[in-house]
């Protein structure tokens, strides 16, 4: 069972480098000229484009293969009174960029904001939502990479959970297929268990992405191990191995807030419980607040713990 890490948007080894420059509405609104307003925009993106550039380069050369790309990327992209064609202007960029994603076989994904809630109530954050996400999948078409895929929670409970989960399958039915075919969906730390969204997902023939804080902090008393081989199975028809999420609590068990850095003797618990219940390879994106720095920092806490882990690589594990 092979096992790589990740990490999400930030490479704090790399300072002052940043993907998710933006500018504000407002601060874009006081511009004086339209084209003063688009050089602006351009200036930013191209600055985004350029850094994302090197964090990339910086995974390649650190044999980082799993990478969550921000959904910050072009500034003011969804917003209704901002007109900006940056897939005219930056067509040769991410095609750039797509060429080092795929001549160095990086996984690449996203987490579109919370704002965006596919079983809202609201028509209009429905309509804002399906706009919001085509959006985003429009970025992984910039970059021709089709297994692209957006990470997204089953959003609102209100009308009840079986009332909102119902909604969220039917509303599901009248997004794009270029959206519905890049979702991951995952389960909460407060309303959508991961039983709850291993049925929704059966259901859309959607995979999932197991959230373990999330699991600890919510859950109808399931335990992982009796459901693990039923949500890796939910990728059984994509490209990629499935995916998990992990972080440690910043202070006690169930905190809902990540903590700096990874429990490794939580992590290792975990690896040895995958590979007891489906000895399958998968993927693994470490959500801690210090970003690649936790990343190495777990590597390193593994080699000290447990000698019969094989490193592949700098960030791949075979046990």
């Amino acid at each position: 069972m092979k096992v790589r890490l990740g990490y999400v948007a930030i490479a704090l080894n790399l300072p002052k480098v940043t993907s998710s420059s933006t500018v504000t509405y407002s601060r874009y609104s006081k511009i004086n000229t339209e084209a003063d307003k688009l050089n602006k925009l351009k200036e930013v993106t191209r600055s985004n484009i350029y850094d994302l550039e090197k964090i990339l380069n910086y995974n390649i050369e650190n044999q980082i293969h799993f990478y969550r790309i921000t959904s910050n990327l072009i500034p003011l992209g969804t917003h209704p009174d901002v007109t900006f064609d940056y897939r005219k202007y930056f067509k040769k960029d991410f095609e750039y960029i797509g060429n080092i994603i795929r001549k160095n076989n990086l996984r690449i994904d996203s987490h579109p904001d919370q704002f965006n809630v596919i079983n809202s109530i609201k028509e209009n954050v429905v309509e804002n939502t399906i706009k919001s996400l085509k959006f985003q999948s429009q970025i992984f078409e910039d970059i021709n990479y089709k297994e692209g895929k957006m990470v997204i929670h089953i959003g609102s409970s209100q009308g009840g959970k079986e009332e909102s989960i119902e909604r969220f399958i039917n509303n599901l039915k009248y997004f794009p297929n270029e959206v519905v075919s890049r979702l991951i969906l995952e389960n909460d730390d407060k309303i959508f268990t991961a039983q709850d969204v291993l049925n929704i997902c059966k259901e859309t023939k959607l995979p999932m992405v197991l959230d373990i804080h999330h699991h600890i902090c919510k859950n109808n008393g399931e335990e992982i191990k009796y459901i693990l081989k039923d949500i890796f199975n939910t990728w059984n028809n994509e490209l990629l191995p499935p995916k998990i999420h992990f972080s440690s609590p910043r202070e006690f068990e169930k905190d809902r807030k990540h903590a700096d850095f990874i429990n490794a003797k939580d992590f290792l618990n975990f690896i040895y419980l995958a590979k007891d219940e489906v000895d399958r390879d998968f993927d693994v994106m470490i959500e801690a607040k210090k970003k690649d720095l936790a990343l190495k920092k777990l590597v390193n806490d593994i080699r000290d713990l447990d000698k019969n882990i094989k490193f592949i690589d700098e960030t791949t594990i075979e046990i």
